[in-house]
């Protein structure tokens, strides 16, 4: 069973406008709502692959609800913690000649909640997995990521860390199944630029000595690579066309991933799949289908 926890969800509310300098009141030309936070997505993509999960973390007043019932209504499997007060981010995107992102910064998160989330965490058993991903919202601390590892340590639970900076370093010695970094936030780690994949199997090797078991490296327009736990890199390169969004390809790199792991147990295949997963999601305007993810996967590219 795979667990995914999203500290700060939201729902992404777009807006697409013809003319956004108009002096008068703009009109949309239409909009869309999406939900919206990283370990959301790894769940999404995950069911999506038949793999069985469930969603945590925390959600607050209307935009909350909403957020759980499009989720539901997804055949999704949650266990949020609800807040006593304020209110799920709603997050605007315009769409027009140029795009403007409005980021909300979500709701207080107090020490009682934190509590109701660490007792739905302590279900957890030897041989699942708990995806942790995406920033820490103001009102946590940046210990977060640390204190849940080291509550669950001696479990026996694969752990897979998606974050930047400290809060990536700071849980490496709890030997973290996977960790994935693009290829910009390796080097940022090290203060390095990562210019090939020599570069990406030294830095890659270096966290897995401060203790990663496995490094997936998201490369852009270049592919992934992945320095498995046995030492043995594996790349995996693009498909070619236009994006139609970034947002969530990475999220669908570590579904895929986990997805293609755990059925398989092959590294390889692993990274096809999360590849093939990000790759599909790249090319859609919200998160992949499974449909889309089969068409990828047969893509001559992705081998």
């Amino acid at each position: 069973m795979v667990y995914t926890v999203t500290f700060n969800p939201a729902l992404d509310y777009l807006l697409y406008v013809n003319d956004l300098e108009s002096n008068d009141i703009i009109r949309t030309e239409k909009e869309q709502l999406f939900y919206g936070g990283k370990g959301i997505n790894v769940s999404v993509i995950l069911s999506r692959l038949g793999i069985e999960n469930k969603a945590l973390g925390f959600l607050a007043g209307f935009s909350g609800k909403q957020l759980d019932e499009m989720l539901k209504a997804d055949s999704m499997d949650t266990d949020f913690v609800y807040l006593k007060e304020g209110y799920t981010r709603i997050n605007v995107k315009i769409k027009s000649d140029r795009e403007i992102d409005i980021n909300a910064n979500g709701p207080e998160i107090t020490d009682d909640d934190i509590t109701s989330l660490f007792e739905r965490l302590e279900r957890l058993k030897k041989g699942d997995c708990l995806v942790l991903a995406g920033s820490i919202p103001k009102s946590l601390p940046d210990s977060i990521y640390e204190k849940i590892l080291d509550r669950l340590s001696n479990k026996g639970i694969d752990f897979v860390v998606d974050a930047t900076g400290d809060l990536l370093k700071n849980v490496l010695k709890y030997k973290p199944f996977m960790v994935k970094p693009n290829h910009h936030e390796l080097g940022e780690i090290f203060s390095v630029e990562i210019k090939n994949l020599d570069n990406i199997k030294i830095y890659s090797k270096k966290l897995q000595e401060m203790g990663a078991r496995n490094v997936l490296v998201s490369r852009g327009k270049d592919g992934a690579a992945l320095l498995d736990e046995n030492g043995e890199l594996h790349t995996m390169g693009n498909v070619p066309g236009k994006i139609v969004s970034s947002v969530g390809c990475g999220d669908s790199m570590v579904a895929g991933f986990l997805a293609g792991y755990y059925q398989t147990k092959d590294y390889q295949y692993a990274l096809k799949l999360g590849s093939a997963c990000g790759n599909a999601t790249a090319f859609s305007s919200s998160l992949a289908t499974k449909e889309e993810i089969d068409c990828m996967l047969k893509n001559e590219n992705l081998k």
